[in-house]
């Protein structure tokens, strides 16, 4: 088993963009993350030449989500790189637990489902995106920018024609394309530039601070939510034998817990999840290690233009809970893929050309918004022994019951289970075709 490369090296220099200025390609991509990296390979093998635009230098995705549901491990499959990525190291995972006051509430088993995909997977972004990234690096017509910053759009008219990127030394590079795909995350500069409205709401009572502590063995192998008096944490498994725990806190309360120092928030830790009591003594964290996700909903005004694509948390953004922010990612950059590749085969990329798309997935991210807006507050939300009983009395009907199945199911692979035209790829590049020796 190894690890991923050094940082520094995953998005090397393009030594001729310093001498040439401008580049002409067919897809700009801005963002490689899951779902960038994953659009970016399935066009190179569909013969489409693509730019990533990465404004770091690395795979630093440390604190980012790492949860795949069965939707997401799929297209991976159907790309051939999830066996490799899962070689650098995993944690299956057999389902969603919720427990209250340390007793068992929900169990929503993935083991219910059709293998292959029968669990959840905790995979460290930096491994599924080393793998990506070394597909595409092996096909023709990639070109990789990393650390360019994009600083403006290109427009004929309303239409998106390239993007101009600039890095931190002061060098600027014109990427001209028939599409550009804003593939840049929740905050995206893709979105912003082209002055199209986030669409955020304040959906969410809660906040999540991360962190994660040596689990010595002891991981549960389940997404655990454990509920108290005071609140919920979610738990989990990750790699290498780490709890990753997310303590979930009013909305825009965590400067004023912050101010009050780690000891008080070490021991109500502990309180709460008393079975780790003594790895938050042993391995007590620092202020520093928390790190805060501001937890929001967002749904874009607009997803596509005249040569212009926004794809995964550009254009929908989700709270953590039901881990479906890289499954819906992965999901959109398949349906995106025969959409892009027909706009760049007939030479037309206008907005009802890749509309489509739009219309396919804008629902689907729509239904998801309002699963976890009801999960939020059946999991996490506050309440009296009487907002407890009816709690208890709904997770034993799903646990027990065929709804249990439905549910598992709809989580697992939502309402539009998208795969791979795996019949629109050409042949696969080398690092794809010997995953095993790449372990």
């Amino acid at each position: 088993m190894s690890d991923s490369p050094r940082p520094d090296t995953d998005f090397p220099g393009v030594p001729e963009m310093g001498r040439v200025g401008e580049l002409r390609t067919d897809v700009c991509v801005v963002g490689a993350g899951p779902a960038g990296l994953a659009l970016t390979l399935m066009l190179l093998r569909s013969g489409v030449r693509v730019a990533l635009l990465e404004r770091s230098t690395g795979l630093r995705r440390d604190f980012h989500g790492e949860i795949i549901q069965p939707g997401g491990q799929r297209v991976l499959g159907d790309l051939g790189v999830l066996d490799a990525a899962r070689a650098h190291g995993a944690c299956p995972l057999r389902g969603f637990q919720v427990l209250q006051d340390q007793r068992l509430l929900l169990d929503i088993d993935y083991r219910r489902l059709p293998a292959p995909y029968d669990c959840l997977l905790a995979l460290p972004q930096r491994h599924l995106l080393h793998e990506l990234l070394a597909g595409c690096r092996e096909l023709p017509g990639f070109t990789s920018l990393g650390g360019y910053r994009l600083s403006a759009l290109l427009r004929d008219g309303r239409a998106v024609t390239g993007v101009v990127a600039q890095r931190g030394n002061g060098q600027t590079t014109t990427v001209r394309a028939r599409v550009v795909v804003g593939a840049d995350g929740r905050y995206s500069r893709t979105r912003m530039l082209a002055g199209i409205d986030a669409g955020r709401t304040e959906a969410f009572d809660q906040d999540v601070v991360w962190f994660a502590l040596p689990a010595g063995g002891r991981a549960p192998g389940h997404v655990q939510v454990h509920r108290t008096a005071r609140g919920a944490l979610l738990v989990h498994d990750t790699h290498p034998d780490l709890l990753r725990v997310g303590w979930t806190l009013p909305h825009r309360s965590w400067n004023r817990i912050a101010a009050l120092g780690i000891d008080p928030i070490r021991r109500e830790l502990s309180e709460a999840l008393p079975q780790f009591a003594d790895l938050f003594q042993e391995h007590p964290p620092a202020l520093a290690d928390l790190k805060l996700l501001d937890v929001f909903a967002a749904q874009a005004g607009e997803w596509v233009r005249d040569g212009l694509m926004l794809v995964g948390d550009s254009a929908h953004t989700h709270g953590p809970i039901g881990a479906q922010g890289i499954n819906l990612a992965l999901q959109d950059a398949a349906a995106a893929h025969p959409v892009l590749l027909d706009a760049v085969r007939t030479g037309d990329a206008s907005r009802a050309r890749l509309l489509p798309y739009e219309q396919r997935r804008r629902p689907v991210a729509a239904a998801v918004h309002r699963m976890q807006r009801m999960q939020a507050k059946a999991l996490l939300g506050r309440g009296g022994p009487v907002t407890t009983r009816l709690r208890s009395r709904a997770a034993a009907l799903v646990t027990r019951s065929r709804l249990g199945e439905r549910i598992t199911r709809k989580v697992a692979y939502g309402t539009d289970p998208v795969t791979v035209r795996t019949d629109l790829l050409g042949a696969e590049p080398a690092a794809l075709r010997t995953t095993g020796d790449r372990a």
